[in-house]
């Protein structure tokens, strides 16, 4: 009997399921370590496989998503990096795409380059866009600039030249010589990362692989250490951005590849859910402590983005205006984020004005209600005050919630304000729904989408508090909430399948095309995916491949990514691009050409991970019934509120009710209904009326 265990590492809790042979599942919640993120994971997998009762040596595959990469971004806590490129482009990194995200804001300033200046040099070389030798590389300069790196003691180089994507002849070399000087140091080579043209994208991510490199070889190598030593050699993998997964040796060699590979997990479970009975239009929202995520799922799948930026505020991959962040250019689930959790700080700035976040009080201290040593007021700490949370151990932890501490600290904060604790509390969660819904309106309306046509699927430890109060601010009518909603993140983990993206860049006017140059390179490019997850030891029989182009019309500046099937013409290729430019844009040209820009190749490894079946059989815990007050809006005062377990909502019933679970709490207003629906989930018709607030 085999085992499959999900691990997601967030910034207060990590999450574990565990599934068996049968279906059964095991959640848990711990505290995370943020010393150490093994340290929770090793004795979380410990505790679980104690509670199910399994030897550790039959937990077969171990599938990890972890934030150590973002938050080493988001802390400026990466790797000392250095930057080796060609003459004349030493300042990329800080001229970026020349473009201001706020517009009328002449105090803006760009995020401070990874890489200062003093660290970036220049290499005299250059290769044209067709990949011929202009300059031939300076070795004796090269030389010269390695030294200059070992002086500095750099962590880490990364190596971006002009056109490498087509020719990484100069790369190579480059990486042959530091590597042969500078043994220690880790390197990041453009090439090898992303071979697409545009020479600032390029260079942000390798920048960005290198920076984060060194800390994410540390913290696996701690990972797999620590396994071992507790005598769990189960298989270790690690979700990418794309939702796909990845042998630990492949999340080393590039780690730029996982950096939202916790957000990433909660979408994979929302696709299955919604191809397993859910609604097939979704806006995820994942709440947990330090930030909330959301994403768009249209008849059944998720969106991809090519590109998307770290610390911006919010993380997003398709928003019209970017610059406040670091970009990187790799296929990723095109999701929204932004600093907005349960350990959120709330906090009363220079005007006397309230405000909450994007500080976090994380996992250490966490909480004020954790009793851990925190005393600033956070979202979970009013959300205890309000009586939406229970003074219970959370998700099977030995953490309990102190109701006394969690009123001491908005009590300190009600002070500031003038205000009642309770007046406080409410104050504190609705500013917190007013940043969560940020990332809602960015997948949605920012493009265009009516939000009245999807549903709101909401998980993670906090997404249930909040999602009804947000989905009647913002106009939603149905929301769901699937089992295990605080933990289906790490559940998503369980079902994902292996897979990767490449990218190459392939520049031709289709009406020039030649079918077996790109069939060759479609090929080659296979080729190198089979090689890549031939570590993983999957059956050949479980690989398949899929393939799209970007496109334009020649003179465009933006592309179209388009499907190709194996035996597409080039009469339907150009067909294809036409209907869809019709329908982004509302037009097409006929009669003007057609090129490709970039081809796709994505290899996807379905190995067969489905528990779906089981997932709603085995949610339903014991029926209770009990109650809790509770306030909803400060009109009304504290109401004393039904609290249910999921099982007791067979039939609909209005709110305000409270349904209680390991895991999270699930709040239904006033002027709200809920009921179980066949799939296990407690789905909520949201009323109209708006909330006193």
């Amino acid at each position: 009997m085999r085992y499959r265990v999900g691990i997601d590492i967030g910034g207060t809790f990590t999450d574990l399921v565990l599934i068996g042979p049968e279906g059964a599942i095991w959640p848990l919640k711990v505290p995370s370590t943020p010393r150490d993120y093994s340290v929770a994971v090793v004795e979380g997998l410990a505790s679980l496989a104690q509670a199910a009762g399994v030897p550790t040596d039959a937990i077969e595959e171990i599938v990890h998503g972890t934030t150590v990469a973002t938050n080493a971004i988001l802390e400026k806590r990466g790797a000392r990096t250095a930057l080796i490129t060609t003459a004349g482009f030493r300042d990329v990194l800080e001229i970026r795409r020349v473009r201001m995200p706020q517009l009328y804001n002449i105090q803006w300033e760009k995020p401070e380059p990874l890489v200062p200046r003093y660290l970036r040099f220049e290499v005299p070389e250059r290769i044209d866009f067709r990949g011929n030798v202009l300059t031939p590389l300076d070795e004796a300069a090269l030389d010269a600039i390695v030294a200059k790196i070992e002086q500095e003691a750099v962590e880490s180089v990364a190596i971006c030249l002009l056109h490498a994507y087509v020719n990484p002849a100069h790369e190579e070399r480059i990486a042959e010589i530091v590597r042969a000087r500078l043994p220690g140091v880790s390197l990041s080579i453009s090439s090898e990362i992303t071979r697409e043209l545009k020479e600032f994208e390029r260079t942000s991510t390798t920048v960005i692989d290198a920076y984060v490199k060194p800390i994410v070889e540390r913290y696996l190598a701690s990972l797999r250490d620590r396994l071992h030593a507790a005598g769990i050699s189960a298989r270790l993998l690690v979700m990418q951005s794309n939702g796909s997964v990845m042998s630990v040796a492949a999340a080393r060699a590039q780690p730029c590849f996982i950096i939202e590979s916790g957000p990433a997990a909660g979408v994979v479970a929302g696709q299955a859910l919604a191809r397993h009975g859910g609604s097939p239009n979704l806006i995820t929202f994942d709440m947990g402590g330090t930030t909330a995520k959301a994403a768009l799922i249209e008849r059944g799948e998720a969106g991809l983005t090519d590109e998307y930026e770290v610390g911006a505020g919010i993380t997003t991959g398709t928003r019209l205006m970017k610059g406040n962040g670091y970009l990187l250019r790799i296929p990723a689930i095109d999701l929204a984020e932004v600093g907005a959790g349960g350990g959120s700080i709330a906090w009363v700035d220079s005007g006397g004005h309230l405000q909450v976040g994007p500080r976090s009080a994380g996992s250490d201290p966490g909480p004020a209600c954790y009793g851990r040593g925190g005393t600033e007021p956070t979202i979970t700490d009013a959300n205890v005050v309000l009586g939406y949370i229970a003074p219970e151990p959370v998700g099977g932890s030995t953490l309990r919630i102190n109701v006394e501490r969690a009123w001491a600290a908005l009590a300190t904060l009600a002070e500031h304000l003038h205000l009642s604790v309770l007046e406080a509390a409410f104050a504190v969660h609705v500013i917190g729904n007013a940043h969560m819904s940020r990332p809602i309106r960015a997948v949605t309306v920012e493009r265009g989408l009516d939000l009245r046509d999807f549903t709101l699927l909401a998980f993670g430890g906090s997404g249930p508090i909040h999602a009804a109060r947000l989905a009647r601010d913002l106009g939603i009518r149905h929301l769901l909430v699937p089992p295990y909603a605080g933990v289906f993140s790490a559940l998503g983990l369980s079902q994902a399948n292996a897979g990767h993206h490449l990218v190459q860049t392939y520049h031709r006017r289709v009406d020039e095309l030649e079918p077996h140059e790109l069939r060759g390179l479609i090929d080659g490019l296979e080729a190198t995916m089979r090689a890549r997850l031939a570590d993983l030891n999957y059956p050949a029989g479980s690989l398949s491949f899929s393939v799209a182009a970007d496109l334009r019309y020649v003179g465009q500046a933006f592309n179209l990514t388009v499907e190709l099937a194996p035996d597409d013409s080039i009469d339907a290729i150009a067909e294809r691009f036409g209907a869809q430019h019709e329908r982004a844009y509302g037009h097409r040209a006929a009669a003007d050409p057609i090129e490709f820009v970039n081809l796709r190749v994505r290899a996807v490894l379905d190995a067969g991970h489905d528990a779906w079946e089981s997932v709603a059989a085995v949610a339903v815990h014991d029926s209770f019934e009990r109650t809790r007050p509770m306030l909803f809006d400060r009109a009304d005062g504290l109401i004393e509120t039904p609290l249910l377990s999921r099982s007791a909502l067979r039939a609909m019933r209005a709110g305000p009710l409270a349904i209680e679970e390991p895991d999270t709490t699930i709040i239904v207003p006033p002027g709200c209904r809920a009921r179980l629906d066949a799939w296990g989930n407690i789905e909520i018709e949201v009323g109209a009326e708006a909330a006193h607030d």
